[in-house]
């Protein structure tokens, strides 16, 4: 007995079952699979405690969570403390271990700012920017004078350390700058040590000619060079800042003010500061 060949009916449907069901069974994983993110971390201040700790709060987040591929810093800032700037570069150095970092340089990176951004993997700026500012500075110290009212146990109880010593740890940390800078612009930089640590601050295009920075762009740019480094496509730009659950705040002014209330560029309190500080405007 000869059995009957199948029809061409059964033939064209299972044909287009085995074309159709693995389409499905893609689109419905793909639809449980999180699109990857690339996160945006905005510093449009100095950096302090209270600016310092909302970087770290993202950079974190952005660290323990799988959909966050890539981070851009998107920064126009003047710098700020040594220790908060350090804790920051810190922070970023464990974030780079597993994703990209881009800096992208809107108004100035100067200083502290231009510390965290040497820290990260790719540095762009536009042609007007304000880069560098290199170096450290710090109120210094005032002389022991004997209180008859207070007594401490030793001469610098009160102010800390001798000038000369001041000075020393100014100087180290001038070196660390240096050594951050040293590391992490690696064979781009066409300058020598001698003239990064000038303290001046350069336009984006001079500093694209010392290799300060790796390119003149935009964001958009840098959202495109931050999803080549992390091999993603298709991404979600995401500011970090919502996603970590960071409040909206008026946050303390890190500067002195004047009389009238507006906002010097001098820092609250005396310290040693990755800062740049412009010449204060000539009264009338």
């Amino acid at each position: 007995m000869i059995a009957a060949a199948p029809s061409k009916k059964w033939g064209t449907g299972a044909l287009l079952l085995f074309i159709v069901l693995p389409l499905i069974a893609g689109i419905l994983l793909s639809l449980l699979v999180p699109r990857p993110i690339i996160g945006i971390i905005y510093l449009n201040d100095a950096i302090y405690s209270n600016t310092a700790q909302e970087m770290i709060t993202q950079i974190i987040y952005a660290r323990e969570h799988a959909e966050v591929r890539a981070v851009i810093l998107v920064l126009n800032s003047p710098g700020g403390t040594v220790t908060d700037t350090e804790s920051v570069y810190m922070e970023l150095a464990r974030l780079r271990q597993n994703k990209p970092v881009i800096t992208m340089i809107e108004g100035m990176a100067a200083s502290g700012a231009y510390y965290i951004s040497s820290g990260t993997d790719y540095i762009l700026a536009k042609p007007s920017s304000e880069v560098g500012n290199v170096g450290v500075i710090g109120y210094m110290p005032s002389p022991p004078t004997i209180y008859e009212e207070v007594y401490s146990t030793g001469p610098y109880k009160l102010w800390g350390s001798p000038r000369d010593t001041f000075m020393r740890e100014m100087e180290m940390m001038k070196g660390g700058f240096l050594k951050a800078v040293l590391l992490g612009r690696g064979q781009a930089l066409k300058v020598p040590s001698e003239v990064v640590l000038r303290g001046q601050i350069w336009p984006g295009t001079e500093a694209l000619r010392m290799g300060l920075i790796d390119e003149l762009g935009t964001q958009s740019r840098a959202y495109e060079k931050a999803a080549q480094l992390a091999r993603i496509t298709h991404a979600k730009v995401e500011d970090l800042r919502t996603l970590a659950g960071i409040p909206s705040i008026v946050p303390a002014s890190f500067f002195m003010l004047t009389e009238d209330g507006k906002s010097t560029s001098y820092p609250k309190e005396p310290g040693i500061y990755y800062l740049y500080i412009p010449p204060m405007e000539k009264q009338p």
